[in-house]
């Protein structure tokens, strides 16, 4: 897990000069203002320019991790939000320059976006989670039409099983807790096979935006125009069942999460219905992304972002931390689901 000091990461070659370049590559002129944004998988830059583009004064380039993703399943994704846009629903999509939204410089594919502003969104407010449930059953409206061809599917062999035999094939799990994990990850990755949707098995599968964590939601002020929620980072979109761009809204206490459902669902209901009987698979999913966490830290370790950024992981506190998270895991799979 460990890269030596030799191995130089191609991020590490991604310099302030280097993004301005892009930029003018593809025939757009920064005005000298340039700041990295926050973002582990990609890296993510704002530069102001010296003429718009598209009305657009500033931008936002987003230059994607080498070998992650085909330029297909780039291309796909894309697409998905140029969809969703001309359905006006509020996503940030990559502007068409030059006739395309997918450029290359110097070695990195790289899309360029509108910056938009916004916070975070006050998920204690029951009126802003309605107001979301209404933009995600709106998603999910355009995700049901077709299928994605080239981009993965969310389930129990490409989360789970893949993530845990790649932590045990690199040695990344501390030894001392090797056992346990192990022991853990599989009694719940076996509770979560009970599920025939998150074993290739759903025909409810549509696309989703598929990390819709409060993160990748900005709000601007209502009383503004265009205010209220847009959705940004495609990023992860993927097929799965829709509870997965519900239910890391969801927090605290059980009786806090079904108040928070109940208003999400009352304004996704408005645009779509939704099959009740996906709640059951909100702990499975949890459980499949936990495991895969580890697993995303463990394959980016040669990042150097990394180990600056997650100093705590691979210690042994870490990998008893996440037995402990699964044996709760695995109660929490035994418990009734939620009910909204």
């Amino acid at each position: 897990m460990h890269s030596s000091d030799n191995d130089l990461h191609p991020f590490s070659c991604l310099t302030p000069d280097r993004v301005q370049d892009a930029l003018s590559a593809i025939g757009l002129w920064g005005d000298g203002r340039l700041s990295a944004l926050n973002s582990f998988e990609n890296r993510v830059y704002q530069a102001g320019l010296d003429a718009p583009v598209d009305g657009h004064g500033q931008v936002v380039l987003k230059f994607y991790r080498p070998g992650r993703w085909s330029e297909a399943q780039i291309l796909e994704e894309h697409a998905c939000a140029a969809e969703l846009q001309a359905d006006e629903v509020p996503v940030v999509a990559p502007l068409v320059i030059n006739g395309q939204t997918l450029h290359h410089h110097d070695g990195f594919a790289f899309s360029v976006s509108p910056r938009r502003g916004g916070r975070r969104p006050e998920l204690d407010d029951l009126d802003v989670l309605e107001r979301i449930g209404r933009f995600l059953a709106r998603i999910h409206a355009v995700g049901e039409r077709q299928a994605f061809r080239h981009r993965p599917t969310l389930d129990l062999a490409s989360f789970g099983r893949d993530s845990r035999d790649w932590l045990l094939s690199q040695g990344a799990i501390a030894p001392e807790v090797e056992g346990a994990w192990l022991a853990a990850c599989d009694e719940a990755l076996a509770m979560v096979a009970a599920h025939q949707a998150l074993n290739g098995e759903a025909p409810s599968s549509l696309r989703l935006h598929g990390d819709c964590h409060p993160g990748n939601i900005l709000w601007t002020p209502s009383d503004l125009p265009g205010g209220g929620p847009h959705f940004v980072d495609l990023d992860d979109a993927r097929s799965g069942p829709a509870v997965q761009d519900l239910w890391m809204l969801l927090s605290g206490d059980r009786r806090q999460q079904t108040l928070q459902l109940s208003a999400l669902l009352d304004g996704y209901e408005q645009f779509r219905p939704f099959d009740r009987q996906e709640l059951s698979l909100i702990e499975p999913l949890r459980t499949l992304r936990l495991i895969h966490y580890s697993a995303w830290l463990a394959r980016r370790w040669d990042d150097p972002a990394f180990p600056i950024s997650f100093p705590w992981f691979g210690t042994r506190d870490y990998w008893q931390g996440q037995v402990d998270m699964l044996i709760e895991q695995i109660e929490a799979m035994q418990a009734a689901p939620l009910e909204a």
